[in-house]
């Protein structure tokens, strides 16, 4: 009888064969099987009895083991993948998922990674220029000394992402929530933001000079020393914001008075901060 047990399950996880997870699964229900055959037989159940409620058992197993074939399978899709040191000008990464990813000394100009799972990824000393990450998943991604001069981050998830000391220039980031996203030593002066809510964001030693943040959203954002000279936060709306100085930076309170908040709202902390430092609050309403 433990053959003919045996022989059952054969059948039915005979298309998925190969898949370890399956396999795995399948000994296991083995032993599970043969031990409640035994225990109807003890009852004093006959062979045949004893078989068709020992399957009865199980339930529909044929749709628990593809739901297991499907999971492991998608999970075997997501190995880390390496392409560091390599030449993929133009290449079509669309819809592919690489976490913890290394694209690292590689040569990417115009690659499309629309999206792609590209979670826990690393980007180091690449060559990046015109790549569109649009609707990419970017969380826990490192970028650093990069040129991503002109790529494309349209609703790209920016979650916990880190972009230090790379180049920016009219690289574009729309309709996107940064949320807890590091930009250190970054020069951002052509770098395009629209339609963003930075949430937790850091810019720190940074170069805004005249970035447009007109009509965005910023909660909880720091700008630590961070050049802010003509920087327009115009209709923006400012929660929890701070501009941290040291006391005895002059230029850094010269670079806030050029800064634009003109009908822009902001809570009553980020706006008596502001004040402190003599920016021009004139057309700012307090929330």
């Amino acid at each position: 009888m433990n053959d003919k047990l045996n022989n059952y399950l054969n059948g039915v996880f005979a298309p998925y064969d190969g898949v370890k997870s399956v396999t795995e699964l399948k000994a296991d229900l083995l032993s599970d099987l043969q031990e409640r055959f035994h225990e109807l037989k003890a009852e004093g159940k006959d062979n045949e009895t004893a078989f068709e409620m020992t399957i009865e058992s199980i339930g529909d197993i044929e749709q628990t083991v593809q739901e297991v074939a499907n999971l492991s399978r998608s999970l075997e899709r997501q190995v880390v993948t390496n392409l560091s040191a390599s030449n993929l000008v133009k290449s079509d990464f669309a819809g592919v998922i690489a976490h913890k990813g290394k694209f690292e000394g590689s040569a990417l100009p115009g690659s499309d990674f629309t999206g792609a799972d590209l979670t826990g990824s690393t980007f180091a000393s690449s060559d990046v220029r015109e790549a569109i990450f649009d609707q990419a998943n970017l969380t826990d991604c490192n970028f650093s000394t990069l040129d991503l001069s002109h790529a494309s981050f349209h609703k790209s998830i920016l979650v916990r992402t880190n972009i230090s000391k790379s180049g920016l220039d009219g690289a574009k980031f729309k309709d996107v929530k940064l949320t807890d996203v590091k930009l250190t030593m970054n020069d951002l002066r052509k770098t395009i933001f629209e339609n963003c809510i930075f949430d937790g964001v850091e810019f720190k030693s940074c170069d805004l000079g005249g970035v447009c943040f007109d009509g965005q959203t910023f909660i909880g954002v720091k700008f630590d020393k961070s050049a802010l000279n003509n920087v327009t936060f115009k209709d923006a709306t400012l929660k929890n914001v701070s501009f941290p100085v040291s006391v005895l930076s002059k230029k850094y309170y010269r670079a806030i008075k050029t800064i634009c908040f003109d009908g822009a709202m902001m809570d009553k902390l980020t706006y008596a901060a502001l004040k402190g430092m003599d920016a021009d609050l004139s057309k700012v309403t307090v929330i």
